[in-house]
């Protein structure tokens, strides 16, 4: 297994609490790109019957953050804070899954930034995102900190 395939599948066995709650899943990882989905369920959708804002905003987030805190070692982890994050809401969805394609777009060694969209299970786009993120100490070494540390 390369450290590529060693941290995915870290992430992807051991994602945080709201991860395991609304049923998100990393998809793609690598070095300024992340890719998440969700497969819309009922307690996904707001009194409307569709997805709620804030849930896809919460996968945008997730994205953009992973966008930019992939680490090429393996054993190791990157971390940031969302320090600002604007979001669009430009269509819906239903039903089916939810993508979201998030990508580093610039920054310095300690705050970045990213943009992220996000597609309904049709392709069409539903939401687009810019944020701000500020690393965690160490993680701005794109080796990353040990996970236990």
């Amino acid at each position: 297994m390369t450290s590529t395939e060693d941290n995915l599948a870290y992430e992807q066995a051991n994602g945080s609490g709201l991860q395991a709650h609304l049923g998100y899943r990393l998809v793609e990882w690598a070095e300024n790109h992340a890719v998440v989905e969700l497969d819309l369920q009922d307690h996904h959708l707001n009194r409307a019957g569709i997805l709620h804002g804030g849930v896809l905003t919460t996968l945008m987030d997730t994205a953009s953050g992973y966008s930019v805190c992939f680490c090429p070692v393996a054993g190791n982890v990157r971390k940031t804070l969302t320090l600002s994050l604007t979001t669009n809401f430009l269509g819906s969805a239903k039903t089916g899954v939810v993508r979201v394609v998030a990508r580093k777009q610039g920054g310095g060694r300690k705050i970045v930034f990213t943009e992220a969209v996000a597609y309904s299970a049709d392709g069409d786009v539903i939401g687009t995102a810019t944020g701000t993120f500020k690393y965690h100490r160490g993680s701005d070494d794109p080796d990353g900190v040990p996970r236990n540390a």
